[in-house]
């Protein structure tokens, strides 16, 4: 026991000569380590479809396809019914009253309980306090408001003959009453023949909610407007309340007393329990040809968030092996023509096949083609979960913390013909009630599956562990170039004192640290500065956009001449960055510091955005330094460095950014400068974090990488 005691200190010595040796090795080759780090990342990322593994349903209790469908063609000629009164109606005048009062009408008939919901448009202003919150908010009511201004979602809610009522599953379907078009009409025939089929079954323990939503202010409005009612009841005054039957003066030459549904019960909002899952059920008809029925799934939500992704296994599963559908997602089409892609796919194949000659064991085994559409399907998933705004108005309710998703059917025909729409229907109806089947068998919420991942087929899923690891490898050598300014001046040594050992201790490890001067603190004060400026920067579009008719380019220019503006005001207040006491070196590493803070807390809220945008701010963090500095390199190396630096000081600014690409995809006569103001309007309106990371950790990285380079 002596013995071990005495080796003990011996291995906690060694274990810590061994770190420090191996931190000053990394910060001694700094260089060397962020060019291997970085290959290494980008690599990664390029590998990441030859990783992606099958999908497979976690929860067993899901079962899909274990019951037979009841589903007929008794329902599907319910459906035809359904969708003629809708085709019929759509001539009236005034149908926007009348197309909610017959969906409430067939709710009723087939013994649900009914009820409308009223709502307002959205207020698509700016408001800095706003983000991470309910996307987007809806408007005050008020008391003037008219029919025209004002949505009216219709609701049924089949209560299930052996549940307690604590849990629902909502069917969505988005229609516009003011011009509903024939797809639209379908849409809410084969929801309404699935709905009255879920009336009649004895085995249904969820409640089912059927939200009819008005699309009129676009389909993410109404389900948001809904849901946070559902969440969050609001009781309204009498005054505020406003009369439904105002809107009867829209057609003084109809009879509406027909019409038996009583508004009275517009304001009573009626609930079911939690919502255990959502689906929203959308036909649309394909411009291009197709060889059979599709069934398109989208399923991003606001600031990368995900459904579990059992609930789209499920869907999948039914839908390729049961309804013989061909499922797809969304992809970027112009990487599917992309040649250097498809250059990168045929040296991936052949690293494959080697390295499966070497171990069949290896399952690494891609065709170029199928490289190359898991790239661009990947691509799309990185991009939407980037912008952080919902793929569709399934996203309103990832905002509640509910699994949802968008099914869009597309037919192979024309919808004009009739002879194949009970087909499409049947196949369209069997797939919902066995996804709505499934849910029913879960005992508890989603949680078995991934809730972090990408998508680069309907069947392969890249899980976090493995994306996770280009990420890191990008960043990783950015805590090591920052600390390499301190190497130098830094004094650590090591060494064994035989002379006063204590008892029991065969050496001491002693570390003397000299920290030297504390110009740092000059370079900290100057990325403090260039932060708040750019808090500045996010809050000016607040107060343009109070100002009243003002064009995006115009808001442009004012936002621009502004942030200028302040950058000088802050330089007067706080000194130039340029002073004596601010050293580049110090001023590099800081940046440094800051940006991989900023990256790392990104990568929490939303992935994707700190992913593509360390593709970026990773080379600007270690390439910067003056330009005066060049004069000591090679005339060669000096004219790279230039090069480099001239494309990352374009490319990282962000307007100069978004022209440019716009200009490469759709042309430059096209692009304008209010273009910019367009896009970050779009982004703050939905509340993506995507704004927050802009101009929170990439202006500052770019305005302080701008100084690096002017640097004296």
């Amino acid at each position: 026991m002596a013995l071990e005691e005495e080796q003990k200190p011996k291995g906690g010595v060694a274990r810590s000569r061994l770190i420090v040796r191996l931190g000053a090795f990394l910060v001694s080759h700094n260089v060397f380590v962020s060019v291997v780090c970085c290959i290494a990342g980008i690599i990664a990322l390029l590998l990441l479809p030859v990783l992606a593994k099958n999908t497979y349903i976690s929860e067993n209790a899901l079962m899909p396809g274990s019951a037979n469908p009841a589903f007929s063609a008794q329902d599907v000629m319910e459906a035809n019914r359904f969708v003629k009164d809708l085709i019929d109606r759509r001539t009236i005048e005034g149908t926007g009253i009348e197309i909610p009062r017959l969906i409430g009408q067939h709710m009723a008939g087939v013994g649900a309980e009914v009820y409308y919901h009223k709502f307002w448009p959205h207020k698509n202003q700016f408001h800095p306090l706003h983000f991470f919150s309910c996307a987007p908010n809806t408007v005050t009511m008020q008391s003037n408001s008219s029919c025209a201004s004002v949505g009216v979602n219709s609701i049924g809610i089949i209560r299930a003959p052996r549940g307690d009522g604590k849990e629902a599953i909502v069917l969505v379907t988005p229609y516009n009453p003011w011009k509903i078009e024939l797809s639209e009409a379908l849409s809410l025939g084969l929801a309404f023949s699935i709905f009255s089929l879920l009336g009649q079954v004895s085995w249904l323990a969820k409640d089912i909610v059927w939200l009819a939503a008005d699309s009129q202010f676009g389909e993410y409005t109404s389900v948001s407007a809904w849901l946070k009612d559902y969440h969050s009841p609001v009781f309204f005054s009498e005054s505020g309340k406003m009369n439904v039957d105002m809107c009867y003066e829209y057609n003084s030459h109809q009879d509406w007393d027909r019409i038996t549904v009583n508004w009275a019960n517009a304001n009573a909002f009626k609930r079911a329990g939690t919502m255990a899952a959502a689906l929203v059920l959308k036909v649309l008809e394909k411009k291009e040809r197709q060889e059979r029925d599709s069934l398109t799934i989208y399923a991003e939500a606001s600031n990368g968030q995900m459904p579990n992704l059992d609930l789209i296994n499920i869907v999948h599963y039914l839908a390729v092996h049961r309804q013989g559908l061909r499922v797809k997602i969304a992809t970027i089409g112009s990487l599917l023509n992309s040649v250097w892609l498809r250059s990168i796919g045929e040296i991936v194949q052949r690293l494959c096949r080697f390295a499966k000659s070497l171990d069949p064991r290896w399952k690494y085994d891609i065709t170029s083609a199928d490289y190359v559409e898991g790239s661009a399907t990947l691509a799309s998933s990185m991009y939407y979960q980037a912008i952080g705004v919902p793929t569709g108005s399934h996203g309103a309710f990832r905002d509640y913390q509910v699994d949802a998703v968008t099914l869009e059917l597309s037919p192979w025909f024309s919808l004009k013909n009739e002879n194949s729409q009970s087909a499409f229907l049947l196949r369209g109806g069997r797939l919902i009630e066995g996804v709505i089947r499934s849910v029913n068998n879960l005992l508890e919420k989603f949680h078995q599956s991934f809730f972090l991942y990408f998508l680069t087929a309907p069947n392969k899923f890249v899980s976090v562990g493995v994306y996770m690891i280009a990420f890191a490898l990008l960043i990783a050598p950015l805590p090591i170039v920052a600390v390499a300014p301190f190497s130098g001046k830094n004094k650590i040594r090591l060494s064994t004192d035989k002379g006063n050992q204590r008892p029991g201790n065969t050496c001491t490890d002693e570390i003397e640290i000299t920290i030297g001067s504390w110009k740092w603190l000059h370079a900290a004060k100057v990325v403090f500065m260039i932060h708040l400026w750019a808090v500045i920067v996010l809050l000016l579009p607040y107060f343009i956009s109070q100002i009243p008719y003002i064009s995006p380019t115009t808001s442009m220019l004012v936002w621009v001449a502004v942030a200028i503006s302040a950058l000088l005001i802050v330089y007067l207040i706080l000194g130039s960055p340029y002073s004596s006491d601010c050293e580049w070196a110090l001023l590099k590493s800081i940046m440094i510091a800051a940006a991989f803070i900023g990256l790392g807390l990104m990568s929490i809220i939303n992935f994707s955005t700190a992913q593509i945008g360390a593709l970026i701010v990773v080379p600007m963090c270690l390439m910067v330094r003056p330009l005066k500095r060049h004069k000591e390199v090679a005339l060669c190396t000096r004219v790279m460095l230039m090069a480099c630096n001239l494309v990352l000081a374009v490319m990282g600014s962000p307007p100069a950014a978004l022209l440019i690409l716009k200009g490469l995809s759709e042309g430059f006569g096209r692009v304008g400068i209010g273009d910019f103001w367009v896009w970050a309007e779009f982004l703050w309106i939905w509340n993506s974090a995507t704004y927050l990371y802009l101009f929170l950790v990439h202006l500052p990285c770019w305005a302080l990488y701008v100084h690096i380079l002017l640097h004296p």
